[in-house]
């Protein structure tokens, strides 16, 4: 896996070094403060990015918030919104954020932790959470905070890591309290007082590595060279699988859950 530091782009926004050191104590921060270096990688894996962009913004209105976007590897790919708002529980984190989409003024970072009472100027159409909720013990109450922050029909688009057969000392050591299936996430939406629109596996090769890395490897950390090989030569035919056909089995679990709409 890619240090933090290595994601951030080579961009003319972060050119001089006065900038180049504030944005790596910045990151070294975030680092520390969540270990958040051993999920996964942003701009070491950028077709697996793409991957999950293609997947996430059909659900999306033209206002989206995104809980835990880190340093908004996910995040940047999306374009041509109304409104973007990124958040993070690290300051760190939220620092590199506004720094990074300085030039897109339809964007803000601020910091925001679930469990807190949360708040918007303004509500928004989607909220995205990649790889949060299960750091929740209490992921339906979660998810009805984030439920408040949405205009009446608005989506809560969850990417979650999926069955608890592949929870192994990795999820331990990154604070996972919980794998997802379909079902049981969907459950949690349930409980929450939501609709569930979508709740079905993804990346079903990446399911079957993890697997094999994880659970029968005993592997407690990513490694850099097997990711970039899984991120290259991998992740296009989990793609183009599963443009095609449904997928029994997966690494991750992909679930869309709306509000209602308001009464006529």
């Amino acid at each position: 896996m890619p240090s933090p530091v290595g994601r951030i782009p080579p961009t003319g926004r972060w050119s001089g070094p006065c900038r180049i050191g504030r944005v790596q104590e910045h990151v070294g921060a975030f680092a520390s403060a969540t270990g958040r270096d051993l999920e996964e990688g942003g701009a070491g894996q950028p077709r697996y990015r793409r991957y999950q962009h293609e997947l996430i913004a059909p659900h999306c209105g033209r206002s989206v918030l995104e809980v835990g976007a880190g340093l908004g590897e996910f995040a940047v790919q999306f374009e041509n919104l109304d409104r973007l708002v990124v958040t993070d529980v690290d300051p760190g984190a939220v620092e590199v954020l506004r720094q990074r989409f300085a030039d897109r003024p339809e964007v803000e970072a601020r910091q925001l932790a679930l469990g807190d009472d949360l708040s918007l100027d303004r509500p928004v159409e989607s909220v995205v959470a990649i790889n949060v909720l299960e750091h929740i013990d209490d992921d339906a109450g979660a998810l009805r905070s984030l439920a408040g922050l949405l205009a009446p029909g608005g989506s809560i688009v969850l990417w979650v890591p999926g069955y608890q057969q592949l929870y192994g000392e990795f999820d331990r050591r990154v604070g996972h309290v919980r794998r997802y299936t379909p079902a049981t996430v969907a459950a949690a939406v349930v409980r929450a007082g939501l609709q569930v629109e979508v709740a079905k596996p993804v990346n079903l090769l990446g399911g079957i590595a993890w697997w094999a890395a994880v659970r029968r490897g005993g592997s407690t950390s990513p490694n850099p060279r097997l990711v970039g090989i899984y991120d290259r030569f991998v992740v296009p035919v989990t793609r183009a699988v599963e443009r095609r056909i449904p997928v029994p089995f997966g690494q991750s679990v992909l679930c869309v859950a709306r509000t209602p709409a308001e009464a006529c």
